[in-house]
């Protein structure tokens, strides 16, 4: 059911996208679909006649990882169109503030059904004044309007400060379960890896939450060389204390002490840089089924770059399971959707993000952030954006961006800083640049921006992609545009294949998909 549903998206995408485009200040639109032609094989990745996927390791047994288990219930469920509970109109005042914040917590206090849900609130077309943010703080809520475009439902945020207008948001963290940790045995696990050897594999079952928790140690740091990092004022050196990952997954089944995990390794386990423990969690406060659709935001702003504003349409934080679909914002200083380290398994569809206003300069517009994990991005469209498709520090993989186009872009889509890892760029159209590299002192010490990075079919005016001096790889495959050095050109060039060609499959998420569901 998924794999039709995500197709649909992918190929409503022109048509919904240039109407869309309407709105910004140039209207003309860059599509992005797959086209038919002449596709090459990849040497890493081979696209079988029956619709499954061959992949070729290295020497280590590293390969490119499997993406597809990403987004809402990991792409195992269709997103479900929810029974109206409530219904509001605007009047347009400022009364429209607590008469929206009434109607969620009215529907937050309803009891879920069997299916996780409490209910949709709809908001009639017109316009919703809001002088402050607005918050889903409860399971089973959908937000839902009657269009994305000025004529829909259109949220109109007027404060004059940095806020976002709509916060979905849990509370608390991440629990270990006591005694449920044991010790990753293998001296190395590649990417790609779906098991391991654990020390026990006896407190572990299938559909167990789980935590690989791993960690980094000096010499991790010194091969990567960001002990090293040329220095300016505010430039900080990376510290191995500072990078342990945490990636949640699930047990799919135990052979003895060997455990199966449901999405793959996407930072080799190599005991000679730190170790590796695996254990039970709970995360009793984080919310789910949350749903948001079919809506138009708007800051007011008082110049183009205007700094009081609303900063992020929408921020999902200690949030699973959710999704946004069909939204469009316009003139926020940071994001259409900020999605926090907390944030897991969301699906943000055909979603737009337009003339940002901000000073052009750091910490501003980054249209889609993402900062979570086993999140995915299908068919998003910014203009004016600096880091459009972006993750930020530490995000733990695997997330997709599928299908998205940047114009005007006054910086480049990519891993911002601080050791991304597996992030999937496949079918990126930007007249800007994708970047993964070394940043070196950028901001207060950027350095190594990401780890399995893929980029495929990709169109770009310039990309730069490096390996770093240690941990792994990243990938360029059947990328359209001009190969630059980046910030330090004596940098060890990543994986390029098929530079101005086209990669077989075209949009290699669509044939992981494709290739699970077999």
């Amino acid at each position: 059911m998924i794999t039709r549903h995500i197709v649909a998206v992918a190929l409503a995408c022109s048509v919904s996208a240039a109407a869309i485009l309407q709105l910004s200040s140039d209207s003309s639109s860059v599509k992005n679909q797959p086209v038919a032609g002449s596709y090459a094989g990849s040497k890493f990745v081979t696209a079988n006649s029956d619709g499954s996927l061959t992949y070729t390791p290295d020497e280590k047994g590293n390969i490119i990882p499997d993406f597809s288990r990403v987004g809402f219930y990991w792409g195992d469920k269709e997103i479900p169109d929810i029974a109206v509970v409530k219904t509001i109109s605007p009047t347009g005042t400022e009364a429209d503030q607590q008469l929206l914040q009434d109607a969620i917590d009215e529907v937050s206090k309803r009891p879920l059904d069997n299916n996780g849900y409490r209910g949709a609130i709809l908001l009639k077309k017109g316009v919703y004044k809001l002088s402050n943010s607005i918050k889903i703080e409860a399971s089973g809520v959908i937000l839902r309007g009657e269009g994305d475009t000025e004529k829909g439902t259109k949220l109109l945020l007027t404060a004059t400060q940095q806020m976002p207008l709509l916060i979905a948001a849990g509370s608390g963290n991440i629990q270990e379960i006591k005694g449920s940790k044991v010790q990753v045995t293998d001296a190395y696990v590649p990417v790609g890896a779906h098991s391991f050897s654990v020390s026990s594999g006896t407190g572990f079952k299938a559909g167990d939450k789980v935590i690989l928790h791993t960690t980094t140690n000096d010499q991790w740091i010194s091969d990567l060389r960001m002990d090293k990092i040329e220095g300016r004022e505010g430039t900080k050196q990376w510290k191995a204390s500072e990078y342990n990952f945490s990636f949640e997954r699930v047990i799919t089944r135990v052979e003895g002490n060997k455990v199966f995990i449901d999405n793959p390794v996407v930072m080799a386990i190599d005991s000679k840089y730190g170790n590796a423990e695996l254990y039970k969690y709970d995360f009793a406060g984080r919310i789910s089924q949350v749903g948001i659709e079919n809506i138009f935001f708007q800051s007011d702003y008082q110049t183009d770059t205007s700094e009081n504003h609303g900063w992020d349409a929408i921020s999902f934080r200690k949030i699973e399971h959710s999704w946004i679909r069909n939204v469009t914002s316009r003139y926020f200083g940071y994001s259409c959707v900020n999605l926090s380290g907390q944030a897991k398994n969301i699906s943000v569809l055909n979603s737009n993000c337009f003339d940002a206003k901000s000073v052009i300069t750091g910490g501003r517009r980054y249209s889609f952030n993402n900062d979570g994990q086993l999140n995915l991005f299908i068919n998003c469209h910014t203009t004016e954006g600096r880091h459009d498709f972006v993750t930020g520090a530490r995000v733990c993989g695997p997330n997709v961006f599928y299908n998205c186009t940047a114009k005007r872009t006054h910086a480049d889509i990519g891993p911002h800083h601080r050791w991304a890892m597996g992030t999937l760029y496949d079918n990126i159209t930007t007249d800007g640049e994708i970047n993964i590299q070394d940043r070196g002192n950028w901001g207060s010490g950027h350095g190594w921006a990401g780890i399995t990075q893929v980029l495929w079919n990709c169109s770009v005016k310039a990309a730069t992609v490096q390996n770093p001096w240690a941990g792994g790889k990243n990938y360029s495959i059947g990328l359209q545009g001009v190969k630059k050095d980046g910030r330090f050109k004596e940098r060890n060039d990543g994986e390029w294949e098929l530079q101005h060609k086209k990669a077989d499959p075209p949009s290699l998420y669509m044939a992981q998909l494709k290739a699970r569901k077999k």
